[in-house]
């Protein structure tokens, strides 16, 4: 006889595990599930309930493994809580802009920096970036630096520009490039991380205290959705990585944390150039008291489509002589991949354009042939432009990818009319090209670019549809359970711990979340309504239970 200190009864259990098992009661132990019943609650010669035994009466509501969502920002989600926000809505102009900038301005003291995040030309009255010239209206006495929607570009105003050492006869960077008006001026648009990077080096600097923080509100707002696995898909720094391990260890944020560490720190000279994966994340481990863990090296191929920074084959639909660029050299390229490889790292790569997912597959193949490695999990991130036959070679190398299908429905239109073209548009994210090929490949938000919300990424792979409410490229739809299992399952095996966790089976972490309408009976449509009332990480509550009966 099993002895529980949590049982769930009178619920409704999606095991999502191989036979997609459904069940009435589940009952954990020492922040495992040791019991899992058909029935509504289990009887009394299979577990002993003691006075210590939290028993929660779910009434119908379902279970569910945790989400895990595998390639997300929740350290820069956090930062810009506190910035202003530039998108639209509220935003319909470029006025609207210059208006809260200004407002902003008048609050603070002159050579104060003033951020912000969000703002999407397309989607602008005037359809154009924010320059300079705007920024210098709005606030010529305080540094502005305004990040665009994709994350991928900026805009700063002139006296930004000038502390981060630009002048008008600036080189593009490798990588990257500035924005110039019909002179050859700077006009301050910066163009991928390696533009952004010499303003961006100018900004307040945070203290770990200042992230943990961050961290601390994130993480409220990510367990709330169910969350109980995430990637952050980009540590910059030292810093950054200490806030992470720090509110891990000290439960700031109780989520279970993967980590995707930048390749530069990875190279030689970097501070863990001579690491192996595994001395990486066992020091990660020890650091985050096992609650944090390393996920990849993070490299970046290409931008982002919506920049027009994304490397295609074929120029962009609008704009036809535009490619987009890789971010790399190929043969540069190349080798740094093999060497991580070599050194046991598993690499997630940035790719949006099918260009740069080539590029990405052309690396992975030469550093498998330089060093065989079986279980390797390479992956590529986005995979918004691929095509059937870049995701049968991904299958055949073996390389998992991570689709970041929000893209459907917040660009999926602005694809088909100005990005992309109405062809390539309705096949971005191709879900089902995945599942026939039998790819390992799981969902993501890539908040704060777009909210973070497993269920809404779930109702976005199985309907499909834009802002103006389309079905954009219906033949790329994905079933119900399938992309549940996306965001748990599949999440797991990605993040190599498919053996404890995502799925409920006895054994496994008790990870859940408890929703209030099941998702494979509610209308698809309905999908991305569905309440999240309660989360478990390991048996603790961490979301919701006060609003759960329990006795």
């Amino acid at each position: 006889m099993s002895k529980a200190n949590l049982l769930f009864k009178n619920a409704n259990v999606l095991t999502l595990d191989s036979h997609n098992r459904c069940a009435g009661s589940v009952a954990v132990a020492n922040g495992r599930i040791v019991g899992i019943w058909k029935e509504r609650e289990p009887s009394k010669s299979d577990l002993e309930i003691t006075a210590q035994t939290n028993v929660v009466d779910l009434k119908g509501a379902t279970l569910i493994p945790g989400f895990i969502d595998t390639h997300n920002h929740i350290l820069a989600y956090g930062q810009m809580k506190g910035q202003l926000n530039c998108g639209t809505p509220p935003n319909q102009s470029i006025k609207d802009i210059i208006e809260a900038i200004r407002a902003r301005a008048k609050e603070i003291p002159h050579g104060q920096w003033i951020q912000g995040y969000g703002y999407d030309d397309t989607l602008l009255h005037e359809k154009r970036h924010l320059t300079r010239t705007d920024l210098d209206e709005a606030a010529p006495h305080n540094p502005v630096l305004i990040m665009h929607t994709s994350g991928h570009l900026a805009a700063a105003n002139s006296l930004a520009l000038r502390m981060g050492g630009l002048a008008d006869d600036a080189s593009d960077p490798q990588g990257g490039h500035y924005g110039r008006d019909e002179k050859g001026r700077l006009n301050g648009v910066l163009y991928e991380s390696a533009a952004m990077h010499p303003v961006m080096n100018e900004t307040p600097k945070l203290t770990v205290e200042d992230m943990t923080g961050f961290l601390r509100e994130a993480a409220k707002d990510y367990v709330a959705q169910g969350i109980t696995t995430n990637s952050d898909a980009a540590i910059f720094g030292l810093d950054d990585l200490a806030a992470h391990l720090k509110a891990a260890e000290e439960d700031i944020n109780p989520i279970r944390t993967q980590l995707m560490i930048m390749h530069h720190l990875l190279r030689e000279g970097g501070a863990f150039g001579g690491y192996t994966a595994a001395q990486l994340d066992k020091e990660i481990q020890e650091r985050s008291g096992g609650m944090a863990k390393l996920d990849s090296a993070k490299m970046f191929q290409d931008g982002s489509i919506q920049g027009l920074t994304g490397a295609l084959r074929k120029p962009y639909y609008q704009n036809s002589d535009v490619y987009g660029d890789l971010i790399h050299s190929q043969k540069v390229f190349n080798e740094e991949v093999a060497d991580l490889h070599q050194r046991g790292f598993r690499i997630a790569t940035h790719g949006n354009g099918d260009r740069a997912i080539g590029s990405i597959l052309e690396a992975y193949e030469y550093a498998l042939g330089k060093h065989k490695r079986s279980d390797h999990r390479h992956r590529i991130e986005h995979v918004q432009a691929a095509t059937h036959e870049d995701i049968a070679r991904m299958k055949a190398l073996k390389v998992a990818g991570s689709f970041f299908i929000n893209h459907v429905y917040y660009w999926g239109d602005r694809h088909e009319k100005i990005f992309l073209g109405p062809e390539r548009a309705r096949r971005i994210s191709p879900l089902a090209d995945a599942v026939k090929s039998d790819l390992l490949f799981t969902l993501h938000s890539d908040c704060p670019i777009t909210p973070i919300s497993p269920l809404f990424s779930v109702w976005a792979a199985v309907n499909r549809l834009t802002k103006e409410g389309r079905v954009l490229g219906p033949e790329q739809r994905i079933d119900v359970i399938t992309a549940l299992k996306s965001m748990t399952i599949y999440g797991a095996k990605l993040n190599f711990s498919e053996g404890v966790s995502g799925s409920i089976e006895v054994g496994k972490q008790a990870d859940f979340a408890v929703l209030e309408a099941d998702p494979t009976t509610v209308k698809h449509e309905e999908i991305k309504d569905i309440a999240v009332l309660a989360t478990y990480i390991g048996g603790e509550p961490v979301y919701g239970h006060e609003t759960i009966k329990t006795s």
